[in-house]
């Protein structure tokens, strides 16, 4: 397959830290991306996902099934040529005790997410 052929994606997470950019082959599963994005998950991080059902990839406003393709989830291919793909990362929040409720509190907070389309 041609470079050219190739989708570059990067993940952008909750916090607005980055990971990628990376290449990928239009044929490559949405949960295999999931996979290398839990592989490649930042150390330090208050919330780490535990499996790929933790997280969910958003790219252009629609959430993407874990059993479709890149190219069958209708990421752009050769569109942007040079152009880098970003799809933002939702994390499932862990199951908190509900008798702790400085927990859920904290959670709250933590758990928002903005999207800004240029």
């Amino acid at each position: 397959m041609a470079d050219d052929d190739l989708i570059e994606l990067k993940f952008r997470l909750f916090d607005g830290t980055d990971i990628g950019p990376n290449k990928y082959d239009p044929s490559t599963a949405v949960g295999s991306l999931k996979e290398s994005i839990l592989a490649r998950w930042p150390a330090g991080k208050q919330i780490v996902p535990k499996t790929i059902n933790d997280l969910k990839l958003i790219n252009a406003g629609r959430i993407l099934e874990n059993n479709r393709t890149l190219a069958e989830s209708r990421v752009p291919v050769g569109e942007l040529p040079g152009g880098v793909i970003t799809m933002h990362v939702v994390v499932r929040p862990p199951a908190i005790d509900k008798s702790n409720e400085k927990q859920l509190a904290n959670a709250s907070k933590i758990n928002r997410c903005s999207c800004s389309i240029l």
